[in-house]
């Protein structure tokens, strides 16, 4: 059975009240939405926060699930709008109690896939630190083009009809971001 037939059906059972189906739908996204979520939010905090927000929004709207595109795109839609929702509540909050955006704390370690030998796990968790904080310095918009394009393998008409934009605009923030990361990566290697 393909991945979209098992989503199809596990949706299916989850509508029917099967939480054991729910479970395993939330287990078969819930280690790319955080990690979609600290790459955005750039702390571990928020990105649960994120990533609950995102799973109860799921929850709550699973019957509104058409099925015209794949669940994934579906769920990663969700997150999106959540992500946006979050950085508007942060910004306002932000203004209201002049709070500087560089308090926030920065995650050093990103959960993933490493190898068993603890050197390994400490070279996977100081590159993902690196990336989470040049990752911080984009915008919104070019963290959303960048996570889209480089960690969900979209193509830019994809993100732009996630996105509600031209396909152009997706473009433009793309390479913006990607001239800014190379900016702060040539920066960080003279810093060294």
């Amino acid at each position: 059975m393909s991945l979209v037939n098992e989503d199809e059906a596990l949706i299916a059972a989850a509508l029917n009240g099967s939480a054991y189906a729910w479970e395993k739908l939330v287990k078969r996204y819930e280690t790319q939405i955080f990690n979609y979520s600290v790459r955005l939010t750039g702390n571990s905090s928020d990105a649960m926060d994120l990533m609950q927000e995102v799973f109860l929004g799921v929850y709550r709207n699973l019957h509104r699930f058409r099925g015209d595109a794949k669940f994934s795109s579906w769920i990663f839609r969700i997150a999106h709008n959540k992500a946006v929702d979050m950085n508007r509540r942060r910004r306002l909050l932000s203004n209201q109690l002049r709070i500087n955006d560089d308090e926030f704390d920065i995650l050093d370690i990103l959960p993933g896939d490493t190898g068993n030998e603890p050197d390994e796990k400490l070279g996977t968790q100081q590159q993902n630190g690196k990336i989470t904080r040049m990752l911080a310095r984009l915008s919104l918009e070019q963290r959303l083009v960048v996570e889209f394009k480089v960690f969900q393998s979209l193509t830019f008409d994809e993100i732009a009809v996630m996105q509600d934009i031209s396909a152009n605009t997706v473009k433009t923030r793309f390479y913006t971001a990607l001239k800014k990361l190379k900016a702060v990566s040539e920066e960080n290697n003279v810093l060294s």
